[in-house]
Parts: structure tokens; C-alpha cells; sequence
């Protein structure tokens, strides 16, 4: 949980609560995306973890790589001709 202590030392580098809060930014249509590195515990209890600098979490849930996105939130074209204006 993002409000409990851990027992683990941080290594140097990481930033922790003493160097602030982490900063999320939320996208209309598109991911959450997490200064990091980032630890998500996913609804079955498993965590998994990044050491970027910074994540995109997804929140469409078509992500083949979920909880990370991997740009599926977009548009995909149908092979009619359309271009970039019948995309989102």
C-alpha cells in the first residue's frame, strides 16, 4: 500500500517520502502516467515493479502488457483509407 512503511531500505537514488511526493499525471484518453520507479499490486495480490523514471499505468485494460500500457487506449484504423482525422 503507497501509505505503509517498509522494511526494506530504499536504494540511493530512490526517491522516498522525505524527498516528496511521487507526481502522477492523468490523461483523458490514455494512461496514468507515474514518476517512478513504481511498485503496483495488481487485484490478485501479485506486485509488479518498474525502474523507470517514468510508467504509464493502463486504464482501458486492453494492454496486452497490463497494468503497463502499450498504446492499445488508441484508435486503431480499419484498412479503410482514413487517415490520422478518423483516429482519436
Amino acid at each position: 500500500m503507497p501509505n505503509s512503511p517498509s522494511d526494506a531500505p530504499r536504494p540511493a537514488g530512490d526517491p522516498g517520502p522525505a524527498d516528496g511526493p511521487r507526481r502522477i499525471k492523468v490523461q483523458r484518453r490514455g494512461p496514468i502516467l507515474v514518476e517512478g520507479p513504481v511498485e503496483v499490486e495488481l487485484e490478485d495480490g501479485t506486485t509488479v515493479s518498474s525502474d523507470r523514471f517514468r510508467v504509464a499505468l493502463c486504464t482501458c485494460r486492453r494492454s496486452r502488457r497490463y497494468p503497463w500500457c502499450d498504446t492499445s487506449h488508441r484508435a486503431r484504423s480499419s484498412g479503410t483509407g482514413e487517415g490520422r482525422a478518423g483516429r482519436e
